[in-house]
């Protein structure tokens, strides 16, 4: 009886000894099923909603922030994001276990399954290119090439029409007969809009609103070269190991892209729900330049930030916002380039919020660094 009582003294003197940081591993999946990947899309997923459509991002300043995040970042975590390729930049850096793409558009949907086709079907780098542009692979690439050998020379391709109409039927096919995903006609419609976007503009394609609020995007091949502040190119397409873990996610479906507005009732609503089920804990949270927009729109940043609310956080988690104006004190400055990329802890933000703290976009910028 003593050496019992014994026993139950030290399992319970040692287990007051175990680091408080330990918590249970999440349960989300190593790869998401066919069947449920697009029940997610679907059921996740609100009403679309209008805004100019932009088939690419206008941020390049977003290599000079990866290196900071790579640093405060564990990988394995969950990312969340907004609009299109750019994401795919920060989850190659960030190397999360699972991402949710958020936007008010279908349309960036849409074209998220087209580069999810696109990614399955090609082995590298190169064959990516060649397929998302539908330009035939020049002679001397392989994939030792650096990004900037990629796109210099298939910058001197032109698009083959043969190629792009067997390249659209293969994306609709793996989507539709090998996925089956229940496109309806009018989303395989606008799958072949897209994708001739791209096809049209080829790999110098320009910022649709390059003039817009006198705010340069540059080409996409601009994106893909950007670097950081060391000199380092960061996109996506920057290395083959980059390429290869997104394509690797792609697979599995892991990176799942919804319909849904930040201010809606439903979509980051059930992909929080959905993380909590799975004890997994937000790491970033890529937002662009949504904010503005939502705080010019009534109480639409209100129901942003009780969304925020509902994520499962942590202290590390981290918020991600594009801005033509940063932090100065106590008031903010206009920022000489195109967009400043400012981070801000999602937990913070959230208990302003509650507390009354944010009540304008100057307070949310406010609280960047």
């Amino acid at each position: 009886m003593r050496r019992s009582s014994y026993g139950f003294i030290a399992i319970a003197v040692a287990l007051l000894f175990i680091p408080l940081s330990l918590k249970p591993a999440d349960t989300l999946p190593l790869q998401i099923p066919d069947v449920a990947f697009w029940r997610m899309v679907t059921g996740f997923s609100e009403e679309a909603g209008s805004f100019r459509f932009q088939y690419m991002s206008n941020e390049r300043e977003f290599a000079a922030l990866i290196p900071e995040l790579k640093k405060s970042t564990k990988p394995g975590g969950v990312y969340l994001g907004v609009g299109p390729e750019q994401n795919f930049s920060y989850i190659a850096a960030l190397r999360p276990r699972i991402a949710f793409i958020f936007d008010i558009r279908r349309e960036n949907m849409l074209e998220h399954l087209i580069y999810k086709a696109v990614f399955e079907m090609s082995p590298t780098r190169v064959e990516f290119v060649s397929r998302l542009f539908s330009r035939r692979t020049p002679a001397g690439l392989s994939d030792k090439s650096t990004v900037s050998e990629l796109f210099q020379a298939f910058g001197r391709v032109p698009g083959d029409a043969q190629l792009f109409t067997q390249n659209l039927e293969a994306i609709k096919d793996l989507l539709v007969k090998n996925r089956r995903f229940l496109l309806t006609s009018q989303d395989q419609s606008e799958v072949d809009g897209v994708y001739r976007t791209f096809f049209n503009a080829g790999p110098g394609f320009p910022y649709p609103g390059r003039n817009f609020g006198a705010f340069f995007g540059g080409s996409y091949a601009d994106l893909m070269t950007a670097r950081d502040d060391d000199g380092e190119p960061r996109s996506y397409l920057a290395g083959e190991d980059s390429f290869q873990f997104l394509r690797d996610i792609e697979r599995r479906n892991l990176i799942v892209p919804l319909v849904g507005d930040f201010a809606g009732t439903k979509a980051i609503r059930a992909a929080a729900a959905y993380l909590k089920e799975h004890q997994a804990t937000v790491t970033t949270f890529y937002t662009s330049n949504v904010e503005q927009y939502l705080f010019e729109q009534g109480d639409d940043w209100r129901r942003f930030y009780a969304n925020l609310a509902t994520l499962p956080l942590d202290s590390s988690s981290t918020l991600i916002r594009s801005s033509h104006f940063a932090p100065a004190g106590a008031r903010l400055r206009r920022v000489p380039s195109n967009y400043v990329m400012l981070r801000s802890s999602i937990a913070d933000l959230v208990k302003a919020f509650k507390e009354g703290r944010i009540q304008n976009y100057y307070n949310a910028i406010q609280m960047s660094q």
